[in-house]
């Protein structure tokens, strides 16, 4: 198989990271770059390093410069333009939220099952190799039953004014909470059975910072503490019965760090400047197995982040 080709949908601050993990796989490639303005797409292309700029998503899609449609603008346009790559004949990877409802998540799936093409939600905390280690500790045992789990987590909105504006799917829970929600139904392959959370509110009408609680349905209780009014520590912890993992940047971790008692801690790295590639690496093996669906972040898993992320979002501001 050929370098598989991605097509940039966006010149977000996060298209140029993702092109990065492309370019460091050494298998994939962003073949090409589109915006709403084709002098912008043109200038991005040009600094990013992609051969190919439109000044249009829709003139992306229909091209057949691209394999892969990465879907990275604003939370509230991720429905349509998944579906429109889909009946372009494009596979597609769409950054989280991959969208706002978990009818259009279905919709998306089912679309894509019956075209024949691979779709999944960009969630790149699963592809880590930290978090596959971390997952074989705990299904060796080694610290014992995960009772307890806690994230922390903060940043400045102002790069994305977008994210002030709650009809385009703006606000912190659901770009930050469905990281420790996949994070969490991945590593113990279970689902959030009950949740609740509190949040303040911005003068924009989104939650300016929030703190909700979570329990799997094999009863680990886990939170997640996320601001952009204050600078949090940016690290999880898990809690076994036989000591507890720390996980500093827990989205992207590149170490994890093991506590037992009366013991040294133990101190797992795992070095990587572009920690997007692994995905990528994910999608480009799937796509060769001619699957429709990725085994490890499932639509199973993207349809109930969706829901309950929804149900705490009405609840604050319906």
């Amino acid at each position: 198989m050929n370098k598989l080709r991605f097509g940039i949908l966006s010149t977000s601050s996060i298209a140029p990271r993702f092109i990065k993990g492309l370019q460091a796989t050494k298998c994939c490639e962003a073949s090409a770059l589109a915006s709403r303005s084709f002098d912008k797409a043109r200038e991005k292309a040009a600094q990013w390093q992609v051969p190919k700029a439109y000044g249009s998503y829709e003139e992306l899609l229909a091209s057949d410069e691209i394999d892969v449609a990465y879907v990275a603008m604003i939370n509230s346009e991720h429905y349509h333009y998944a579906k429109l790559a889909l009946e372009c004949g494009k596979h597609v990877l769409c950054e989280k939220p991959f969208t706002l409802s978990p009818e259009e998540s279905r919709e998306l799936f089912a679309l894509a099952r019956e075209r024949g093409l691979f779709i999944m939600e960009a969630q790149k905390v699963l592809f880590l190799p930290v978090v596959e280690k971390l997952r074989e500790l705990i299904r060796s045992g080694a610290l014992g039953k995960i009772y307890m789990a806690d994230f922390s987590s903060s940043f400045d909105p102002g790069y994305n004014t977008w994210f002030l504006d709650p009809e385009k799917g703006g606000g912190p829970l659901y770009g930050n909470a469905i990281y420790s929600l996949q994070l969490m139904q991945y590593l113990f392959d279970c689902p959030v059975s009950r949740f609740t959370g509190l949040c303040t509110k911005s003068s924009t009408g989104v939650e300016s910072q929030f703190s909700v609680v979570m329990e799997l349905k094999n009863g680990l209780l886990f939170t997640n503490k996320t601001s952009t009014c204050v600078t949090t520590s940016h690290v999880g912890y898990l809690y076994g019965e036989k000591g507890y993992v720390e996980l500093p940047d827990y989205w992207k971790a590149r170490k994890a760090v093991l506590h037992f008692p009366d013991q040294k801690p133990v101190i797992l790295h795992y070095p990587c400047e572009h920690e997007l590639m692994y995905e990528a690496l994910h999608v480009k093996e799937c796509i060769r197995k001619k699957l429709t669906e990725s085994p490890v972040m499932t639509e199973t898993m993207t349809v109930n982040a969706i829901q309950v992320l929804n149900a705490i979002h009405q609840d604050w501001f319906s």
